[in-house]
């Protein structure tokens, strides 16, 4: 009975202890955002002053300002087209290449997936002086086209990496069936292995949706034209002058900006867990 009721005081106390931790995590993550909020509602003078959570004065008024003034309209077109053409371009080429190194036996197949592996170690903005020059000779930076491979190609490995690992475990009888049928290769890729992959896809969807629409310094560097900006940036150039910035302009635009996000997150979420529980992630 002892031993019984020290190993569940013991149980308590851990789990205690864990769910004190994650709770000061999802404190420390969801702070920012509170942040953003708050300060979307207050003057410029009192986002300073006033570091309150819950404004004494909610100036809604910001958020028509951001949209007038940032000229919103225009640049969530270019964020919501960018973002979409890279997923596309990202589920179409990562589900192919994925399906090839998981079913196809050609020479160089684990060496060129280990390439894609390694790439997934290199950071990010370690890429962008190779991708500035090789835009610059392709005569492709400054252009939408130029970006959206860019970020293609930013997404690729850790996506390929997800769904190789989901099309690993489907069973082969399933493709025997489909060749019965009349299959082509592409037709059973495109009619048996994308239909099974959807809790991985839905993962490969909001992880690169996530990175594309909050892509920032990649942006920078590639653009000069401001009509061709994404939203992240024309925010941080229309609100934030050489001696001043706008914060409740500027967190009023990035409200907004999140949005669409954490919609396209509540909408898939279901399916995110699935991929997650089904390996997707940790493989």
């Amino acid at each position: 009975m002892k031993n019984s009721a020290y190993y569940k005081t013991k149980n308590i106390l851990i789990n205690l202890v864990i769910y004190l931790f994650l709770i000061s995590v999802a404190i420390t993550c969801l702070f920012p955002l509170l942040w953003m909020v708050s300060s979307s509602l207050k003057t410029q003078e009192m986002v300073f002053k006033n570091m309150s959570l819950i404004p004494k004065e909610l100036h809604f008024e910001n958020y028509y300002l951001a949209l007038k003034e940032g000229e919103f309209g225009r640049y969530f077109l270019n964020s919501i087209f960018y973002t979409v053409s890279v997923v596309i371009g990202i589920v179409i080429v990562a589900s192919l290449a994925a399906y090839a190194f998981s079913r196809f036996e050609f020479p160089g197949r684990n060496l060129i997936f280990y390439i894609f592996m390694a790439a997934m170690m290199i950071p990010i903005p370690g890429s962008f002086v190779a991708l500035y020059v090789l835009l610059n000779k392709l005569h492709l930076r400054n252009t939408a086209l130029g970006y959206i491979l860019c970020m293609i190609n930013v997404g690729l490995s850790t996506s390929i990496f997800l769904l190789k690992t989901f099309f690993d475990k489907m069973p082969k009888e399933l493709e025997d069936a489909a060749r019965i049928d009349g299959c082509s290769k592409l037709g059973i890729w495109w009619y048996v292995a994308l239909p099974l992959a959807t809790p991985v896809l839905a993962v490969v969807v909001v992880f690169n949706a996530l990175n594309v629409w909050n892509e920032y310094i990649l942006a920078l560097i590639i653009f000069d034209s401001r009509h061709l900006m994404p939203l992240q940036v024309a925010l941080q150039q229309n609100f934030q002058g050489e001696f001043i910035t706008r914060y409740p302009l500027l967190m009023a635009g990035l409200t907004i900006t999140a949005l669409p996000i954490i919609i396209v997150y509540l909408l898939m979420q279901k399916y995110i867990v699935k991929g997650v529980t089904q390996g997707a992630v940790v493989g």
